[in-house]
C-alpha cells in the first residue's frame, strides 16, 4: 500500500535473468509498499526463476508476445485482484523507481495516465536522425490530443489508475510501439486525462533490446500509417467514467 492505495508494479521481462534480480531488490527498497508483477515473455533463460527468487510474483507466458502482450496480461492480473495503481517499469534497469512518487502525485491531482518523458529537460537521453524526427512528429500530434506538452509518447515507464487498469485489461494493443503510442491515442481519444513529469533514463543494464534500431526507426518510419489506422479506428475504450 502507499497512501492506502495499492499499487502493482508490471515488469515484462524478455531473457533478463542477468540482471532482473537486482531491479527487483531496487524497487522494493525503494518503494517497500508495492507489489511486483514480473511478466516473463517466452524468456529462454532462468528469467522465471531469478525473479521469483528475487522476490517477484511471476507470471511465465508460453512464447513471446512482446511487451503490449506482457503487459495485457500483467493488467488483466491487476484488475483481477482489484489494484488501484499499475506501474510499468522495465526489467532492464533503464526506468529509475524514485522517480515513481512523481508519477503517483500527478494520478492524486487528477491524470487518468502518466509517463515518465526522456525529453522534458531531465538527463541527457538523446535520440537521433529519423527516429528523432518520427517521435517529434508523434509528441507534436499527441500533444494536441491531451491538450498539454507531451514531448514522450514513446515511453514504456508510465502509471494509470483503477479505470485504466480495467480498461486495458479487456483491451491493450500488441504491436510494436502499439502498447505506447496506440494505446494513448486510444486513452485520450476515450476522454481520458494524459500528463507527463520528465525523468532521466538510465543505461540499460542487461538484456537485449527486443528490437533493434534499425527495425525501430524503420517501424517508425511509418508513423503517418499508425496515426491514420490509430485515429480511424473506433476508440475501444469508450468514454472515460470515472470511478466505474
Amino acid at each position: 500500500m502507499i497512501d492506502g492505495k495499492r499499487v502493482l508494479i508490471i515488469m515484462p521481462a524478455w531473457n533478463e535473468a542477468e540482471g532482473v534480480a537486482d531491479v527487483i531488490k531496487e524497487t522494493y527498497t525503494t518503494l517497500p509498499g508495492v507489489d511486483i508483477l514480473v511478466v516473463d515473455d517466452g524468456s529462454a533463460d532462468n528469467t522465471a526463476v531469478v525473479a521469483r527468487a528475487a522476490g517477484a510474483t511471476v507470471m511465465k507466458l508460453p512464447y513471446n508476445l512482446g511487451v503490449g502482450g506482457a503487459m495485457r496480461a500483467g493488467y488483466k492480473f491487476a484488475h483481477d485482484r482489484g489494484y488501484d495503481i499499475a506501474i510499468q517499469v522495465d526489467a532492464d534497469g533503464q526506468h529509475d523507481p524514485r522517480n515513481v512518487p512523481e508519477l503517483l502525485d500527478r494520478l492524486e491531482t487528477g491524470a487518468d495516465l502518466v509517463m515518465g518523458a526522456r525529453f522534458a529537460g531531465t538527463g541527457d537521453y538523446e535520440a537521433r536522425g529519423p527516429r528523432r524526427w518520427a517521435m517529434l512528429v508523434l509528441a507534436f500530434w499527441l500533444s494536441r490530443m491531451a491538450r498539454t506538452k507531451l514531448t514522450d509518447v514513446t515511453s514504456g515507464f508510465r502509471a494509470c489508475n483503477r479505470d485504466l487498469i480495467n480498461a486495458f485489461a479487456r483491451w491493450y494493443p500488441v504491436e510494436y510501439l502499439g502498447d505506447t503510442v496506440e494505446s494513448t491515442i486510444a486513452v485520450l481519444r476515450a476522454g481520458y486525462r494524459v500528463e507527463q513529469v520528465p525523468v532521466a533514463m538510465r543505461p540499460r543494464v542487461t538484456g537485449t533490446p527486443s528490437q533493434s534500431p534499425w527495425k525501430a526507426t524503420l517501424y517508425l518510419g511509418r508513423i503517418g500509417m499508425i496515426l491514420l489506422l490509430a485515429f480511424s479506428r473506433r476508440s475501444s475504450l469508450g468514454p472515460a467514467q470515472k470511478g466505474k
